[in-house]
C-alpha cells in the first residue's frame, strides 16, 4: 500500500517574484535554492528549502494556463499542497478505487521525478499534488 512519507512543498501563485521575494527572503530570512524555468508547466519555479520542504513561488510564463487564471482569479496566494509519495502509480490507483477525482491518472514525468495533481472538488477545495522522487 502506498504511503505519504512528507510534506514536499508548498507551491505559491505569484506574478512578480521580486515583489514576493520581499516576504519570503528578506522579512522571513529564508534563501532561495535555486530558480527555474519549467516550460512543461509554462512557469518559473523559486525553490525556497524549509527544513526537509521547500516553499515555491511559481510564477506563470503565460497568460492561458491554471497558475495565471489562478492569479487572475484570486490574486495570487497558496496555489496547492504536494505531498511526496513512495509509489505515485500505486496512490492513484488507491486513490481512484475511493473514488477520488484526479486531474492526472497517469503520472507525469520530469527528470528526477513523477507528479500527478489531485482535483480540489475532492479534496475540500485544495488542489493536492503528489511526487515522487525518481533519482
Amino acid at each position: 500500500m502506498a504511503k505519504i512519507t512528507k510534506i514536499n512543498h508548498v507551491a505559491i501563485a505569484v506574478s512578480d517574484v521580486d515583489t514576493a521575494l520581499s516576504f519570503w527572503q528578506d522579512a522571513l530570512g529564508l534563501t532561495v535554492d535555486h530558480i527555474e524555468d519549467v516550460p512543461s508547466q509554462q512557469a518559473t519555479v523559486v525553490f525556497i528549502p524549509v527544513g526537509e520542504s521547500e516553499v515555491e513561488l511559481v510564477k506563470p510564463t503565460s497568460d492561458d494556463t491554471g497558475v495565471a487564471r489562478f492569479i487572475a482569479e484570486r490574486g495570487g496566494g497558496m496555489h496547492h499542497l504536494c505531498f511526496e509519495v513512495d509509489n505515485i502509480e500505486e496512490m492513484l490507483a488507491q486513490l481512484k478505487e475511493k473514488g477520488i477525482r484526479l486531474i492526472n491518472e497517469s503520472p507525469l514525468e520530469l527528470p528526477g521525478r513523477k507528479m500527478a495533481f489531485i482535483h480540489p472538488k475532492s479534496t475540500g477545495g485544495v488542489l493536492v499534488e503528489l511526487y515522487q522522487i525518481t533519482r
